[in-house]
């Protein structure tokens, strides 16, 4: 159990919001982002299930929004070979104490950047085959981690969707992964009245959040944004990493 104060619940809110434009214009963030303001506020072991209740409707909002940009056909061959390794990698979690939590969250968001790169660098495209393989790795990772949604995107990139497609499809895979995780953290116990509330919270705030992000998403400097959200998604996961070794 944790107290959290109402200055505390503004920040988290703002936050919430702020990554939700961030994860629209994007594609990624949320998931990234959040656990630099969740952990030192309720600690590191409810922070994915915090973030996958946010995120069913962070996703669905903005599956929504571009709906006319989904790829159904790509959704398919993530969703069915990363579901069931999804179930796994939630199940994984709720196995793990304070310490644990905040080594794999840590490993994940530092890992994430330099992956992310060197797929883009590398020119990596997946065929149909390539990707639902691709699919079943990350399954554990969004099962079991926040920020994998950042490997999502390298993966719907290379096998070649661009702009509000990639957005948008990821959008509409991550709705449903979200809602098969907060049914093993139901199920598992972890999802407590604090943690609903908060996802919660979290989850309604964030809906404007789509809009606006499809508003800015022709105009905003992505270069420029990627780059210092990547910086902090390091740094983020590094400071995980370091309270882990002290904890």
């Amino acid at each position: 159990m944790y107290d959290v104060s109402l200055l505390q619940l503004l920040l988290i809110g703002v936050a919430g919001l702020t990554t939700a434009v961030i994860g629209g214009v994007a594609g990624y963030g949320t998931g990234a982002l959040m656990p630099l303001v969740l952990v030192p506020i309720v600690g590191a072991e409810p922070v994915v299930p915090i973030i996958a209740i946010a995120a069913i409707f962070n996703n669905f909002s903005r599956a929504t929004v571009f709906r006319n940009q989904v790829d159904w056909r790509r959704v398919p061959l993530v969703l069915l070979p990363a579901l069931p390794t999804c179930v796994l990698g939630a199940f994984l979690y709720t196995r793990l104490d304070g310490r644990g939590a905040l080594i794999v969250i840590g490993t994940m968001l530092v890992a994430s950047v330099p992956l992310r790169r060197v797929l883009k660098t590398r020119g990596v495209r997946l065929g149909p085959a390539g990707l639902a393989a691709s699919a079943t790795g990350w399954g554990v990772l969004v099962g079991g981690t926040s920020g994998a949604g950042i490997i999502l995107i390298s993966m719907l990139m290379a096998a070649g969707l661009e702009g509000a497609a990639v957005i948008a499809t990821d959008a509409a895979i991550s709705t449903v992964t979200g809602l098969l995780k907060f049914s093993v953290f139901g199920a598992s116990g972890v999802v407590t009245a604090q943690v609903l509330a908060i996802g919660l919270m979290m989850g309604i705030i964030a809906i404007p959040g789509a809009w606006l992000a499809k508003r800015l998403v022709e105009h905003l400097p992505i270069k420029v944004h990627t780059a210092i959200l990547d910086a902090m998604v390091i740094l983020g996961g590094a400071a995980m990493l370091i309270r882990a070794v002290a904890y």
